[in-house]
């Protein structure tokens, strides 16, 4: 049995060495066929980090030639397999470049996006690579309107958006919850225009009237009057849109005080 193991073993370490010599001679080798080929073979088996060094040489040799189109789509698909998401959509994205009118064309400039997609991080961190994805989704759909991949390269995008959707309703909160009332009005009030559709729209509408209430009364009083008016309008549009609003009790409450304040500082003046 230990006899059997330990052949096993041996034939399993030849067939590394003999793989391993083949890999480094395709690496040597002049011919680039015999190199394409190799190549292939690694792709074909899963091993995309030989492949990888190989297509990365045949991408520069065989350049203008009529195997150029292959050798980048199955490049491109390596670095993606390997997780390489940056560079990979820098490939795809070469391809659709480079090839518009190839029958994969379109599969590329759908894996450019998805690349990016993948790369999106948690809504807290920088969102650079989430406005990359969706604009070249949105490039997509604007391209291949007639996609079956229209759906969901829609259905990524409307994901994308939630997350920047999330983080600049986070920050906003923020600047309501250290007390810089003027800049959350500003902030909550830029979400609401760039998410219109927002799940939070009747949150952030109730607190734009909150908070243009406590900049008033945090104000001198020269400024009062005309913060607390801004409270008491943004009363008004709020009762218009969400009459039946769970916010709604303490809204009124702030709309009385702001209007008894405003006499008061009207008084004074």
């Amino acid at each position: 049995m230990v006899k059997v193991k330990y052949i096993l073993l041996a034939v399993a370490f030849l067939s590394i060495v003999v793989s391993c010599n083949k890999y480094d001679k395709a690496l040597k080798n002049a011919d680039m066929d015999t190199k394409y080929q190799m190549a292939m073979k690694y792709y074909e088996k899963g091993n995309y980090v030989k492949a990888v060094n190989l297509f990365e040489e045949l991408v520069s040799v065989y350049r203008g030639t009529a195997k150029a189109e292959g050798i980048l789509f199955y490049y491109a698909y390596t670095n993606y397999n390997l997780g390489d998401y940056i560079l990979a959509a820098y490939h795809f994205k070469n391809f659709v470049k480079t090839y518009p009118n190839s029958q994969h064309a379109e599969e590329c400039g759908y894996m450019a996006a998805y690349c990016y997609y993948l790369t999106s991080p948690i809504y807290s961190l920088d969102q650079t690579d989430t406005k990359a994805a969706i604009n070249e989704f949105q490039l997509f759909v604007n391209q291949y309107p007639k996609s079956m991949r229209l759906a969901s390269a829609n259905d990524m995008i409307d994901k994308l958006r939630a997350k920047l959707e999330k983080k600049s309703y986070e920050i906003a909160k923020q600047y309501y919850h250290i007390g810089d009332y003027k800049a959350s009005v500003y902030a909550f009030k830029n979400v609401l225009n760039d998410f219109p559709d927002t799940k939070y729209r009747e949150e952030l509408s109730f607190l734009i009237i909150k908070s243009y209430y406590l900049y008033a009364i945090n104000s001198i009083e020269i400024k009062k009057k005309e913060r607390l008016q801004a409270s008491i309008d943004a009363y008004l549009n709020f009762v218009d849109v969400f009459s039946k609003s769970g916010y709604l009790k303490e809204a009124e409450s702030i709309y009385d005080s702001a209007l008894k304040m405003k006499e008061k500082a009207k008084s004074k003046i």
